[in-house]
């Protein structure tokens, strides 16, 4: 059964960094994109950043992290990194990794497996 768990959310002051995890297994890691979402308002989730599978070696930021956050896999552990530094607070929000081998990066709906999210807080 396909899992993936987030870890590495907090507590940070503006400014600052923190580093998300998203452990997967169930499933072959290398075939499949991996997505960061967070909600907003008026939207149920926002995509933040995504990194296409392995062979396709493409990597997407929404404006908003663009520069401040990037994205990476260690493949032999089937873990994804989403790096965020210069932390805002609104930034702050429970961050989501998905995984998804087909369709676009884009569509929420095309993601086939969700993790439980981990809290990112930013503040003084």
């Amino acid at each position: 059964q396909a899992q993936l768990v987030e870890s590495g959310g907090g507590l940070v002051q503006p400014g600052g960094s923190l580093r998300l995890s998203c452990s997967t297994s169930g499933f072959t890691f290398d075939d499949y994109g991996i997505g960061w979402f967070r909600p907003v308002p008026a939207k149920e989730r926002e995509g933040v950043s995504c990194m296409s599978s392995s062979s396709v070696g493409i990597n997407w930021y929404a404006g908003s992290v663009r520069g401040r956050f990037s994205v990476s896999r260690a493949s032999a552990k089937g873990t994804a990194f989403l790096q965020m530094n210069s932390l805002k607070p609104e930034d702050t929000a429970v961050y989501y990794c998905a995984a998804y081998n087909r369709g676009s990066y884009d569509n929420t709906d095309d993601y086939n497996y969700w993790g439980q999210g981990t809290q990112v807080t930013v503040c003084t």
